[in-house]
């Protein structure tokens, strides 16, 4: 069974996510998550929890269920 590390903190993680946003180049992820110590899927996990949090993104099933409401009229 493979362990598992702990989770983040939160301060970390909102930084991660700071850094992400606030780079202008056109793909900052794999620079940033190897700078912290992370890997890229997990910063964009991080990235995209981060947006659904926000409204900024929905979830699948408020998708769903968005398109059924506009699809039963």
């Amino acid at each position: 069974m493979a362990r598992s590390r702990p989770p983040y903190p939160p301060e970390f993680r909102r930084e991660a996510i700071r850094l992400v946003r606030a780079s202008d180049e056109e793909h900052p992820i794999p620079r940033v998550a190897k700078e912290l110590g992370v890997t890229a899927e997990t910063l964009r996990n991080w990235l995209k929890q981060d947006e659904i949090d926000a409204g900024e993104r929905l979830r699948k099933a408020n998708a769903f269920f968005a398109r059924e409401e506009i699809g039963g009229r």
